[in-house]
């Protein structure tokens, strides 16, 4: 080691400048440098405690001296103290913050590299079979305004497989009915476009015209889904709806609006359609970009989906 320079530095310094660089290079925002900083530093406070480094403080200690095993001793640590859910993100940002030092070349191997990210241990199944999924959306029902609107939202989750986000985004613009798709603005705002299948479509219509008749004066002029005071719904309370209706069914384990996703891309899975038109389905990045949705494309997917879809169009 060279004393009296910048490898003297401990922790500290070194994650402040980690998070320097991802301010200035990867402009992530503030919060996610927060972020990033709490759980660095919530990581040499373990080290500090724990002793491994004898007698020191939390931001004095050693970057160099930290190896695969304390960082094991850390998630099993973790996970005593019942945080499972976020041993997976601190994990990653440990693995960032070295890797940043490694290209820095203030330490010669990434110690969190080598180590396996902690399954999250499945508690429930989290998406439905085919019957189960027909029953939840029968058993809504749309003899009212909030029923008519439920229906159409959770038959277009399970016709469309999109996220809860981009379902309660969604704009009466964007829906083309004679086309039976969807233009969906997903992560990062990129655009998609997405088949949906006729029983939806109807549903949609169907809660629009009622909406018309029945609904507050005051709309919003773009939403598709509207709370009681005609104002875009949000995905809290699409969430919130979704767990009522599989209360009420009798379903015996919880299911998220990320569940009838996930139970859209196993139902298309199972019933034969290939796994890159699904991605593009579901809007993966690592597979479709935005501009690849030429028309050929779009008639392949649609064909993908009558075919495979348990609501599509068998012909």
């Amino acid at each position: 080691m060279h004393h009296g320079d910048i490898d003297d530095q401990g922790a500290f310094f070194w994650i402040d400048s980690f998070l320097e660089s991802l301010a200035a290079e990867r402009r992530y925002s503030p919060a996610t440098c927060l972020a990033y900083g709490k759980d660095l530093r919530e990581f040499f406070s373990y080290v500090a405690e724990s002793g491994l480094q004898g007698e020191i403080s939390p931001e004095n200690a050693d970057v160099e001296r930290v190896d695969n095993l304390a960082i094991r001793g850390y998630l099993g640590f973790l996970h005593k103290k019942n945080e499972k859910s976020t041993m997976a993100r601190k994990l990653s940002s440990l693995r960032s913050f070295y890797r940043f030092l490694e290209k820095r070349g203030r330490v010669a191997v990434n110690p969190a590299q080598s180590v396996v990210t902690p399954k999250r241990k499945k508690t429930v199944a989290a998406h439905l079979t085919v019957d189960e999924a027909f029953a939840l959306l029968d058993s809504i029902l749309d003899d009212s305004l909030a029923g008519a609107r439920d229906r159409a939202m959770f038959e277009c989750l399970y016709s469309t497989g999109i996220r809860v986000s981009e379902l309660a985004g969604l704009n009466m613009e964007r829906v083309n009915f004679s086309g039976k798709t969807l233009r969906v603005l997903g992560k990062g705002d990129k655009e998609r476009i997405v088949p949906v299948g006729a029983k939806a479509l109807e549903h949609i219509k169907a809660y629009r015209d009622r909406l018309a008749v029945e609904g507050p004066k005051n709309l919003d002029p773009d939403a598709v889904f509207l709370n009681k005071n005609g104002g875009r719904l949000s995905t809290r309370s699409i969430r919130r709806i979704l767990e009522k209706i599989v209360r009420d069914m009798g379903l015996n384990r919880p299911l998220s609006p990320h569940g009838l996703r996930h139970t859209f891309a196993t139902h298309m899975l199972d019933n034969g359609a290939d796994l890159r038109s699904v991605q593009e389905l579901l809007g993966h990045a690592s597979i479709s970009t935005t501009g690849r949705y030429t028309h050929v494309s779009i008639d392949r997917l649609m064909a993908a989906y009558d075919k495979a879809h348990p609501r599509g169009e068998k012909s």
